[in-house]
């Protein structure tokens, strides 16, 4: 019996959960169905389409479909809001009278009320309809603008005047800096009569002055002036109001300003003075109009030089009239502004190359620019950036070819060699500029014998070198597995700019398994050619400008051929060549 009433139970439960499924069921589908787009009213529809036609006769025979009037369109708008934006103010009038009770502060679906649509549109009469029937002015929309300032951002005088006139307050949004932004001196005239603030900041603490000076209004930066404007406000960030007429270029903002007693030489917290901004923007005139009227002093105390600023911009006229003007092209970074940067650039020349600038870099050596003044030499930017022709008219300028940067990897050959054991090119161009090809064959590393043959045990080798903090030699630098199959090609290379050398058996080892190994053999099993050890003689004798500038060399009293060995100029031929199996003589030069 007691389990007879237990089944009962049970499937009375059972039945209770299915009914509960079903209902659960039934009313995620009715709220799906109610969050996703509704069936339209067919009486929202008539409206719309009277609306939309301006069908003043329909809207007034549909006036009592009050439920239509409360629908909303796919797009989340009420039959208002689509008045709003309609031409006929009748046809607004209409939807009020029919719509009756309804808050006219309800937004549509893009968050707009029937207010701001209508001020965004510029239609002044709807404006005043809304305001007449009770539309608040004060109402934002959901990215929180006030119809007056949508008003005044699309340049509808006789809509902001109905809304000062409607109770809209101008002293509690930005109006005023819109106004400044669009340029428009009737609209901020009209503001500044009705309680507008000069010295009103908006979010960043920027006033309307400096929004009229950032783009560039005259009219408008003159009309704030004269209505007690403070030409030396600063925003949050320390931008004066010059500062920003400097980014906009606009020469005679600038010149409004500095008449009206505005100082050149307030630095923003960034320690950027307006000729900074004016050089990094590339604006001449104004360039050249704050040039005479910056001091030193301020620029000192700045911490940078307008010259960096040019350079970093790439503006070629800035720059040219900045070293007219004497500034110093080798001018360096404060340490403090330096530290700013992960390289610790100071010079301008830095800039230049690491923007990959070849006209404002050659204008900068031009100049007297040097080359060595930076912690990482430019040199090594440009070869790590694989410019070439960077590289060559830094190299042709006296930039040091053997320089070292010991912060990454302490080696005992030149740096340069790391950025370009992928770039035969480049590693060709280095070694024509005097690279001390050498020094990767120099180590301490004992005789074969002493060392154990396995490749684990050079590799592992390679390794305990990079993590030593002692100097890292050539053979240990390309030991590690990812550079191994390029050290055939770059060793061959090397071998043209030395005299005999022997190898270290580190470095051997690794030799002996690249396709270059038979060829590198060959050269060191027979003493280097007569010709070859003397062109590095005669190299040893030259300087490197002479030898790498066309110029130069042309002017030189040797015979064409010989010029073209010293120089590598055929780099492919030049062993055939001296060595007699072209049928060639150089005797005979």
């Amino acid at each position: 019996m007691a389990d007879v009433e237990h089944d009962g139970i049970d499937e009375e439960l059972l039945q209770y959960a299915v009914q509960q499924s079903i209902q659960d069921t039934c009313r995620r589908h009715g709220d799906a169905h109610t969050k996703g787009t509704p069936p339209q009213n067919e009486d929202l529809l008539k409206i719309m389409a009277a609306i939309d036609q301006g069908d003043e006769a329909a809207l007034a025979r549909l006036s009592g479909c009050v439920w239509g009037f409360r629908e909303r369109d796919d797009q989340g708008r009420l039959p208002l809001h689509r008045a709003a934006t309609q031409l006929s103010p009748r046809i607004l009038e209409l939807v009020l009278q029919g719509q009756r009770t309804l808050s006219l502060e309800e937004q549509a679906g893009c968050g707009g009320t029937a207010l701001t649509l209508a001020a965004h549109a510029g239609l002044e009469q709807n404006v005043s309809l809304l305001l007449r029937y009770g539309a608040s002015p004060h109402t934002t929309n959901s990215r929180k603008e006030s119809p007056l300032m949508i008003a005044v951002r699309q340049r509808c005088y006789d809509a902001v005047l109905s809304l000062i006139m409607g109770g809209a307050l101008v002293e509690a949004c930005t109006a005023v800096h819109e106004a400044a932004k669009v340029g428009c001196p009737a609209i901020l005239m009209l503001l500044l009569r009705h309680g507008g603030k000069t010295t009103g900041t908006d979010g960043h603490g920027v006033t309307p002055l400096g929004i009229a000076a950032e783009y560039g209004h005259t009219e408008a930066l003159d009309l704030l002036i004269q209505h007690g404007g403070d030409v030396n406000a600063q925003a949050s960030n320390g931008d004066s109001v010059l500062y920003d007429a400097a980014g906009s270029g606009n020469l005679d903002c600038i010149e409004l300003l500095l008449q009206h007693g505005a100082n050149p030489n307030i630095a923003s917290y960034a320690c950027q003075l307006p000729i900074h901004r004016a050089a990094y923007e590339g604006h001449y005139l104004a360039l050249r109009c704050l040039i005479p009227v910056t001091t030193k002093r301020a620029i000192r105390l700045s911490g940078q030089s307008p010259v960096h600023s040019a350079a970093d911009g790439g503006h070629v006229f800035c720059l040219e009239l900045l070293i007219q003007r004497a500034f110093d092209v080798n001018a360096l970074l404060a340490t403090y502004i330096s530290e700013n940067y992960g390289d610790l650039r100071r010079s301008p020349l830095y800039f230049a190359v690491s923007n990959g600038d070849l006209t404002c870099t050659e204008m900068l050596l031009k100049a007297g620019a040097r080359t060595d003044l930076d912690y990482l030499r430019c040199v090594l930017v440009a070869i790590r950036a694989e410019r070439h022709e960077l590289v060559r008219l830094l190299l042709s300028h006296g930039a040091e070819v053997n320089c070292y940067f010991r912060v990454i990897n302490d080696t005992s050959f030149p740096t340069a060699l790391q950025y370009c054991l992928k770039d035969a090119a480049m590693l060709r161009l280095l070694l024509h500029h005097g690279y001390h090809a050498h020094t990767c064959f120099e180590c301490n590393h004992g005789n074969s014998e002493e060392l154990d043959s396995s490749w684990i045990d050079v590799h592992n080798q390679a390794y305990a070198a990079y993590s030593n903090a002692t100097t890292v030699s050539f053979c240990e630098f390309v030991s590690v597995s990812w550079l191994v199959h390029l050290v055939g090609g770059v060793v061959r290379m090397l071998l043209d700019y030395v005299t005999h050398v022997r190898l270290c058996p580190n470095l051997q080892h690794i030799l002996e398994t690249t396709p270059e190994w038979p060829e590198i053999c060959g050269i060191l099993a027979q003493p280097r050619p007569l010709q070859h050890l003397c062109r590095l003689v005669i190299r040893g004798h030259m300087s490197l400008r002479t030898l790498n500038n066309t110029v130069a060399m042309a002017s030189v009293p040797f015979p064409p051929r010989l010029k073209t060995y010293l120089t590598y100029t055929d780099t492919t031929n030049h062993l055939h060549v001296f060595m007699g199996t072209d049928g060639g003589d150089m005797s005979k030069e």
